[in-house]
């Protein structure tokens, strides 16, 4: 009975390890989405977390939201200072999120300003 118990646990270990590592490392998707940053902000009462809107159309139609893991701070800073300004964003997508990564299962990892197509020129 006392070797199958810590068969058991051990394997369940082993498993938990597994997903962990899976949920950790591992992407969905990847992809980049353009629109105008309306906002970004730091949240969260016990895991303070980076989190942004993008809108993709006219009059905040479509809002993509999105966060920024604390080991990205170039990023932060680069939305911190675009804030109002149409920029591409690339991001992956995670199969889940933990609660001190953020709040969506879509990361950014490059940001860049552009030129809003609903300027007039």
């Amino acid at each position: 009975m006392r070797k199958f118990l810590f068969i058991f646990i051990g394997l369940l270990i082993i498993g938990l390890a597994g997903y962990f590592a899976i949920m950790y490392y591992a992407t969905y998707s990847e992809g980049n989405r353009s629109g105008e940053l309306i906002k970004f902000s730091n949240k969260g009462y016990v895991f303070k977390t980076w989190e942004g809107e993008l809108s993709q159309g006219i009059a905040g139609a479509q809002i993509f939201k999105f966060s920024v893991l604390d080991s990205e701070p170039k990023i932060i800073e680069q939305l911190k200072e675009l804030q109002g300004e149409y920029v591409k964003i690339t991001y992956v997508e995670r199969y889940t999120t933990f609660s001190w990564w953020g709040e969506t299962k879509y990361y950014v990892t490059e940001v860049v300003q552009e030129d809003s197509p609903f300027k007039v020129r």
